[in-house]
Formats: structure tokens, C-alpha cells, sequence
């Protein structure tokens, strides 16, 4: 009798369940999170809780990173943060006056997001996780616009990008201050003549490189970037390798990306090959 009598109640909790929970989700993530409890709460009256209670709005609202998710509250509101970008165009280039700029400004170091490639593209890990990890309300901060990028149409087009998605950018090192979350006129001209010059810059840059190339080759001189390591520092990497070291380990010690590592592998190679040849006749 006791069953019969229940039934009725677990099928109708069940249904009332279903029904609320799909209002609540027609109706968004924007929804007040007291709400959500008090639903819940009321659902509950006709079923035993078997597991903690996840509450609807931790369902509903997107989450961010592991990382992030101490920033965020139960109830979905996100604490907008103050990130960070910074770029050096080579290995050989240091980032540490960037990144001192940045903790000065308060960014915490774990939201400091690098790279080291040319600015001539976005194709940047460092900048591509940036901008996965940002949310409206955040602000980006690069030391000068040029650190975005030196591609002008690619880098208005990022910001305009980051305007539509709530997503505000700082530059703190540039004459012209860059701040949208402050829009204007005069905002979007600094932002257009900083664009133009980091690109201008970049064709000047590449223009110098080619005639200090061509004056090299008018007199016979070798071109292209110097060697890494001398004939004897080649030979001894190649014989660890040879011996059973880790390319890894090797291009470590030396200082070298591994990729450097195995170029100066090559030429030693071409040399040691080279040699017998020249030694014959």
C-alpha cells in the first residue's frame, strides 16, 4: 500500500524535474544561481539524494581551465583577470624585460603568456592559448602593439576580434596609449598608426637584411646566419651522440635548440665526407 501510494509521487518529481530543468536551460546561463537552488532544493522533496548535489548553474555555465576555476564562484560569475602576451621574434632573444613590465602592471606571472616566432603571422602557440583562455571582461596586456603582431591587417583584425568577444587590450610601453577599454576615435587612430608602423618596420628590417646579403655576396663573403659551433665543438657533439647521449641533452649543454643541434650535425658530416676527397690527388 505504502509503494502504491509513493509511486505516484517519484513519477511526478521525476517529471517536474525534467520540465524545470529544460525551462531553466531554454533560458540560458544567465540565470540567478539562488534560483537554481531553490528549484533543486524543491525537486528534491520526493527523491533521496544518493550523490552531492551538483548544482544547475555549474552545469550550465561553462567552465574555464583546472587553473582558473578558483576564480569562479558556484554560481557561474567570472572574476575578469588581467592577462598578458609577450613576443620576441628568435631563441637567441630575451624575454625578461617584457615579462618585468608585465609583473610591474600586476599581472600575475601564471596569466604571462610568450612566444618566440616573428610576428609576421598568428601562427603562435603561445598566443593561441591566449586567446582560448580569455573572457569577456579580461584585458590583454602587450608591452607595445608590435608584440602582437607586425602584420597590420592581421593584427586590426585580431583586435576588432577581441572587441566583439568583450575582450579588452593594453599596450603600456607605446607613446600612443592603447587602452579599448576605453573606445574612441582616438583610440582606434593610435591602434591603426601603431599597426602601420610595426608592419612598415618589418619591411624595412627585411629590406636592410637583403642588401647587407647582396653587399656580402658582390665580395664573396659566406651569407645566411653564422654557425652555432666551430669544427671541434661539432665533432665532440657528434661522438656523445655517437656514444649513446640524448640529442636533447646534448643541444643542452651546448646551449642550442635540437634543431640547431642536428643542422650542425649535418655540416659536420658534409665536412668529414668532404675531406677524403679533398685529401686525394
Amino acid at each position: 500500500m505504502g509503494l502504491r501510494q509513493r509511486a505516484p509521487q517519484l513519477v511526478e518529481g521525476a517529471a517536474g524535474r525534467e520540465v524545470r530543468e529544460e525551462a531553466i536551460r531554454d533560458q540560458g546561463a544567465n540565470f540567478d544561481c539562488l534560483t537554481s537552488m531553490d528549484v533543486t532544493q524543491d525537486l528534491d522533496r520526493h527523491t533521496a539524494p544518493t550523490s552531492p548535489q551538483i548544482s544547475l548553474c555549474q552545469k550550465l555555465v561553462p567552465q574555464r581551465s583546472v587553473r582558473t576555476q578558483a576564480a569562479e564562484s558556484s554560481c557561474g560569475t567570472v572574476t575578469h583577470m588581467d592577462l598578458a602576451y609577450c613576443r620576441v621574434s628568435t631563441t637567441a632573444q630575451d624575454l625578461a624585460r617584457q615579462i618585468d613590465a608585465m609583473r610591474a602592471a600586476g599581472v600575475a606571472e601564471e596569466h604571462v603568456y610568450v612566444d618566440k616566432r616573428t610576428g609576421a603571422n598568428m601562427d603562435r602557440e603561445g598566443l593561441t592559448a591566449l586567446l582560448g583562455f580569455a573572457r569577456p571582461g579580461d584585458r590583454i596586456n602587450v608591452l607595445t602593439l608590435d608584440r602582437l603582431g607586425r602584420n597590420m591587417r592581421e593584427t586590426l583584425n585580431l583586435i576588432h576580434d577581441l572587441t566583439e568577444r568583450g575582450i579588452f587590450l593594453r599596450t603600456l610601453g607605446d607613446k600612443l596609449a592603447v587602452d579599448t577599454s576605453e573606445p574612441g576615435p582616438g583610440t582606434d587612430m593610435a591602434i591603426a598608426l601603431l599597426a602601420m608602423f610595426a608592419q612598415m618596420e618589418r619591411i624595412y628590417m627585411l629590406e636592410r637584411a637583403a642588401g647587407a646579403r647582396a653587399a656580402k655576396e658582390a665580395r664573396g663573403l659566406p651569407t645566411g646566419r653564422p654557425a652555432k659551433l666551430n669544427a671541434t665543438t661539432r665533432a665532440g657533439a657528434a661522438q656523445r651522440i655517437k656514444d649513446g647521449a640524448i640529442p636533447e641533452q646534448v643541444a643542452a649543454d651546448l646551449g642550442i635548440s635540437r634543431s640547431t643541434l642536428y643542422r650542425e650535425l649535418r655540416k659536420h658530416r658534409e665536412g668529414t665526407a668532404a675531406e677524403p676527397a679533398g685529401q686525394e690527388g
